[in-house]
């Protein structure tokens, strides 16, 4: 009975973010194919799939880059279709993309601070000096050490590694407060070494967030998802915790495979 009632419970909670029978076309051509899924609060989700399977432009539904053809997005409860982007981030979501999208002839203090200056109230207020916006200034100084890189405070961007840029794109996605986060394949171009040092930034800096990440290594989806999406033919096939998901059968056959005997083998 208190199974019952928990699952009762867990059933009643509002998701931090919920696709319901989500649909987009082109034309007459329809990638997203009534899509659904629910993400609790604070869960780490990796979306997996097949080059082609929908994967980007369901993150663009998400973001309100795209508007869907039919069917849903809430963002805890909140219907967010037809939502401008910058909307949709004021309410509490926040995305990385694959290109990495910085300021390269800004300092990485003054890319964070930029990332923060709205979230703190500042909105288009230019006529006050930055300097003395201290708490906007000591908000982008704690970023800066969260995702270690205030070792290269003055540092151009544009001048940083390829590594260091991903993780100051991260401290921007979270500098103004998000609660729900996007990040699309975090670690593409790096190194086995940068990303492993990298899923641990990740998982430090959205403590207490809900993440949903897009990424085709199987290393990083096993290491930092709680639960793995998969998505084919732009449906969900698959929502569970990543165990689960190896042994699933449909999900051998549609996508994973020889991924995930090649993952086992590494591992041994």
């Amino acid at each position: 009975m208190s199974g019952g009632s928990m699952q009762q419970t867990a059933g009643d909670t509002v998701p931090a973010l919920e696709l319901k029978d989500l649909r987009k076309s082109f034309g007459h051509t329809e990638i997203i194919r009534g899509a659904n899924l629910r993400v609790a609060a604070g869960e780490r989700v990796a979306i997996i799939g097949p080059n082609g399977a929908g994967k980007s432009t369901l993150f663009n539904l998400i973001s309100g880059r795209f508007e869907p053809s039919s069917g849903d997005v809430l963002l805890s409860g909140r219907r967010i279709n037809g939502m401008r982007p910058f909307e949709i981030n004021r309410l509490g979501l926040s995305r990385s993309f694959q290109i990495t999208n910085i300021f390269p002839k800004l300092s990485v203090f003054e890319n964070l601070r930029c990332g923060v200056l709205w979230s703190m109230g500042y909105k288009y207020t230019f006529l006050k000096f930055l300097a003395s916006l201290t708490d906007a200034n000591d908000r982008a100084d704690e970023l800066m050490a969260q995702i270690r890189l205030d070792k290269k405070r003055d540092v151009l961007a544009m001048n940083l590694t390829y590594a260091e840029q991903r993780a100051l794109e991260i401290g921007i996605t979270i500098a103004g407060g998000a609660n729900v986060i996007l990040l699309d394949e975090p670690t593409a171009g790096m190194s086995r070494s940068e990303t492993t040092r990298f899923i641990k930034l990740i998982k430090e800096v959205t403590v207490g967030k809900t993440l949903l990440t897009v990424e085709h290594d199987m290393g990083v989806v096993f290491g930092l998802a709680d639960k793995i999406a998969v998505v084919v033919y732009g449906e969900v096939i698959a929502f569970d915790v990543p165990d689960a998901v190896r042994a699933n059968q449909r999900v051998q056959e549609a996508y994973l495979g020889s991924a995930v005997a090649d993952s086992q083998g590494g591992a041994s």
